[in-house]
C-alpha cells in the first residue's frame, strides 16, 4: 500500500500519489476486479490509478476529469506521466492542496503551503475544489473538471491537528487558528493553575492562546523525541504504548509541585493522555486540569484519518464526566462546536467545514464506507 503507485499504461508510465479516501472504493474495486483488471493492495490509490490507466480521453486531462465524475469522498492527487505533472482536488475540498513556482519554467506540487516555502516557491496558490493543475514542459495551468461541491467540506482536523501551524489554507494561518481555539477555551471551566503547558507539537499554538486570554504563564512540560511519528494512527495499542513513552520525557523543574493546564489538540482513544498525567504525577505535578482545544470526538472518519472505529473512540461512549476519571484528571473540559467554528471565523474563514467527526454530519454518503475497526 505504499505510494505513490506506479504502472505502465497504454498512453505510457504513470505515477500517482493521493491524500485523502474513496468512500466508493469497494464499488469501484469489484468493478475493476469484474473487468478483469487485476489487483494487488487493498488501497483505494490503485484503484484510481487502475481507473485513470483505462479512462476515455484524448488527454490525461480529459481521462482524470472522466474519473473524477465516479470517485466519491477526499482525494488530493499528483500525477506524473510522461507529458508531465497533473493534480486534482476533490470538489467537496476535504484535504489541502497547493502548488508554486521554484524558477522560471519549474513547478511544485505539494499538500501544504509549509513545503513549498521551503523550496523557496513564490505564486503560492491553491488548487481548488474540482479543479485540475497541468504542468507541462510548454505551460501551466489550471482547469475546472467537475462543479465544487456547496457548501465546502474543508476537514476541520487539518486546523486542529495535522497541518503544520506555518501552513496556510483558505487564507488561514494555521497557527493562528490554533491561537484562536486556546483563546476561546480559556473561557470553558477557568481554573487556577501555576502554568500552562502543550502536548507537543500540534498544541502549542492552542496552549499559547490559552495562555495568553487566561493570563497564567505558558511553559515547557514535556521535550518530544523528533524521530517518533504520530502514535495515535499506529495499529495496535501496545504500538501506541510504546510510541508515547519514546516519544515524551518530563521537564522536571518546569512541573514539579506545579498547578498544571495542559492543553491537547484533541482526544481520541484516550491511553495518550492517561499515560502523560501519570509521567506528570510521577514528576511532582501537584495537579493536573487537562483542556482540549476541540470538541469531543464522538464518529469516526471515512475521509482519510484513520481513528479506527466508533467503538475505537472514547467520546462515543462516555460522557466528559467518565473520560475524566478514565485518563486520571483532576479536571477536564472540551472547546465547544460553537466555540471551534466562532474562532475559525475570526481569521476570516467563510467556508463551510467537514466536522462530521464531531457531529456525525457526513458532507456525502458514506454508506458504501469501510474503516478499520482494528484499532484497540
Amino acid at each position: 500500500n505504499v505510494q505513490p503507485f506506479y504502472i505502465l499504461t497504454q498512453h505510457g508510465p504513470i505515477s500517482l500519489a493521493h491524500n485523502g479516501n474513496l468512500v466508493n472504493a469497494k464499488t469501484l474495486r469489484e468493478k475493476l476486479l469484474k473487468d478483469g483488471v487485476g489487483l494487488s493492495s487493498t488501497s483505494d490509490t490503485e484503484v484510481m490509478i487502475m481507473m485513470l490507466a483505462a479512462a476515455k480521453g484524448e488527454t490525461w486531462q480529459e481521462r482524470i476529469a472522466s474519473c473524477m465524475m465516479e470517485w466519491k469522498g477526499s482525494y488530493s492527487i499528483v500525477l506524473l506521466t510522461e507529458e508531465g505533472l497533473y493534480a486534482a482536488r476533490d470538489p467537496w475540498g476535504f484535504r489541502p492542496l497547493c502548488f508554486g513556482l521554484v524558477e522560471d519554467g519549474i513547478w511544485a506540487v505539494a499538500s501544504e503551503s509549509c513545503a513549498l516555502l521551503t523550496l523557496g516557491c513564490s505564486k503560492i496558490k491553491e488548487v481548488e475544489r474540482g479543479e485540475i493543475l497541468s504542468i507541462t514542459k510548454d505551460s501551466s495551468e489550471v482547469n475546472q473538471a467537475i462543479a465544487p461541491v456547496e457548501p465546502s467540506a474543508l476537514c476541520i482536523f487539518e486546523y486542529i491537528y495535522f497541518a503544520r501551524p506555518d501552513s496556510i489554507w483558505n487564507r488561514v494561518q494555521i497557527h493562528n487558528a490554533r491561537v484562536n481555539f486556546g483563546i476561546a477555551l480559556a473561557s470553558v471551566m477557568p481554573v487556577e493553575a501555576d502554568a500552562v503547558i502543550a502536548i507537543p507539537d500540534s498544541s502549542r499554538s492552542s496552549a499559547i492562546g490559552y495562555s495568553q486570554a487566561s493570563g497564567i504563564k505558558y511553559d515547557e512540560g514535556f521535550s518530544k523525541n523528533r524521530y517518533i511519528g504520530r502514535t495515535f494512527i499506529e495499529p495496535t495499542q501496545k504500538l501506541r504504548e510504546q510510541g508515547v513513552a519514546m516519544k515524551f520525557n518530563v521537564l522536571e523543574n518546569t512541573v514539579k509541585g506545579k498547578r498544571l493546564i495542559v492543553v491537547d489538540d484533541s482526544i481520541v482513544r484516550g491511553t495518550t493522555i492517561r499515560r502523560l498525567i501519570k509521567m506528570l504525577r510521577n514528576a511532582g505535578a501537584l495537579s493536573v486540569h487537562i483542556r482540549i482545544a476541540s470538541p469531543p470526538i464522538k464518529f469516526p472518519c471515512y475521509m482519510g484519518v484513520d481513528m479506527g472505529g466508533k467503538e475505537s473512540l472514547i467520546a462515543s461512549s462516555r460522557s466528559i464526566k467518565e473520560i475524566e476519571d478514565f485518563i486520571g484528571a483532576d479536571s477536564l473540559a472540551f472547546l465547544s462546536f460553537e466555540g471551534m467554528l466562532d474562532a475559525m471565523k475570526k481569521e476570516g474563514a467563510t467556508c463551510g467545514f467537514c466536522c462530521a467527526c464531531f457531529d456525525g454530519n457526513y458532507p456525502c454518503d458514506v454508506s458504501e464506507a469501510s474503516n478499520k475497526d482494528d484499532f484497540d
